[in-house]
């Protein structure tokens, strides 16, 4: 099991967590670094880790 993170938010985070009101805010970071990840190339059309080359 995966033990649960605890992530000190910028007074930015916070303010934008606010616009997701009625929603659990780990379910929005988790959104949005899928994102994140997909927009950087990090993650495949699948949504799966792509595997690093060297």
């Amino acid at each position: 099991m995966i033990r649960p993170l605890t992530v000190r938010l910028t007074p930015g985070t916070s303010r934008l967590l606010r616009l997701y009101r009625g929603q659990s805010p780990a379910t929005v970071l988790d959104r949005s670094m899928r994102l994140l990840a997909t927009a950087d190339g990090h993650l495949d059309s699948a949504g799966n880790i792509k595997s690093r080359r060297p």
